[in-house]
């Protein structure tokens, strides 16, 4: 605490600041993720579409999701 007022006199502000100044860096810090973002690979077994569906074919494939749904 004594150092805590004397770097508090020093730069001529309050010990309050100082801990709010120390407990948001705290924070933030803890906040950060600890490296870059890295996907989970999402792939699928299989060997591409199934038969009859061409790939890119979209009106196909959208007659088959809503087939029997009133699509």
């Amino acid at each position: 605490m004594n150092e805590l007022k004397r770097t508090a006199a020093r730069e001529r502000t309050t010990m309050r600041r100082l801990i709010e100044a120390a407990l948001r860096a705290f924070l933030t810090e803890r906040k950060s993720p600890k490296g870059p973002f890295k996907l989970k690979d999402g792939s699928v077994r299989g060997r591409g579409t199934a038969p009859g569906i061409r790939e890119g074919d979209w009106s196909k494939t959208r007659e088959l999701i809503y087939e029997g749904r009133g699509g």
